[in-house]
């Protein structure tokens, strides 16, 4: 069996985020970029997966060369190869489109991806990729697993659980407790090294959307301290604001 991790390579969630040119780009200057963890959860339960069956695990990033140092990461904690798609990605439309070109291509039984990134949380790349390979899609797993050629998984719903069992090929989204992140140990790291990163470049599409504008949260006021004593002051503060 053939396993393909969908990986967004996305900024550390310590970073301070700026934006350029007029607030239409994130300013990418001195930020530390990891593995999107939702896809780090994707990652973990492939390998699980594999160790059972002997399967393969593939990673597919769409990115830019600064992406390779995360993308070996992801070699470090145990996928066997990596694709990476050499180009900037505008929308999920953009990424699903991509990532579908190279999971023809593979014929792979599995295709595993976060709920969504944390950059962006657009949570459309699982149901994009269904569509455009036309294979069923199970979102927000908080259990995988193939038994007898078939996949099972369970995701949480309103009032209780489901469980959905389906045919290979299938693509699934992880939800966190879907399992424990690996951390990379040092004959991983060594190995990959010289496991094999791949970079193809993109099929020629047309951009779906365009950023117009970002914004950053408007700042928290600054904590105000009250007298243990003076309780009437602190009443009236919480009227003002209406809290009570």
């Amino acid at each position: 069996m053939k396993i393909l991790v969908c990986m967004s390579v996305v900024p550390d969630t310590t970073t301070k985020i700026n934006f350029t040119d007029n607030n239409t780009k994130l300013n990418t200057a001195g930020i530390q970029y990891i593995i999107n963890p939702y896809d780090e959860l994707s990652l973990t339960k492939a390998l699980e997966i594999t160790e059972k069956s002997g399967s393969t695990v593939t990673i597919v990033n769409v990115g830019l060369a600064d992406a390779d140092v995360v993308i070996r990461k992801a070699l470090a904690i145990g996928a066997n190869d990596a694709i990476r798609v050499n180009a900037d990605p505008t929308d999920g439309q953009y990424v699903a489109e991509q990532i579908a070109e190279i999971a023809k291509a593979g014929a792979y039984d599995m295709i595993l991806t976060g709920r969504e990134s944390i950059d962006y949380n657009g949570g459309q790349v699982a149901g994009l990729l269904a569509q455009l390979l036309d294979i069923p899609s199970v979102n927000v797993c908080t259990k995988m697993d193939v038994i007898d050629g078939k996949a099972h998984f369970e995701r949480d719903i309103d009032g209780g659980r489901e469980t959905i069992i389906t045919e290979l090929p299938v693509i699934a989204s992880a939800q966190k407790d879907l399992c424990e992140p690996r951390i990379p140990n040092m004959k991983g790291i060594m190995a990959a090294r010289t496991k094999p990163l791949t970079v193809v470049e993109p099929k020629v599409i047309e951009g779906y959307s365009v950023y117009s504008q970002f914004e950053s949260p408007v700042a928290k006021q600054a904590v105000q301290l009250f007298d243990s004593q003076n309780a009437a002051q602190l009443i009236e503060k919480l009227r003002e604001t209406k809290v009570i």
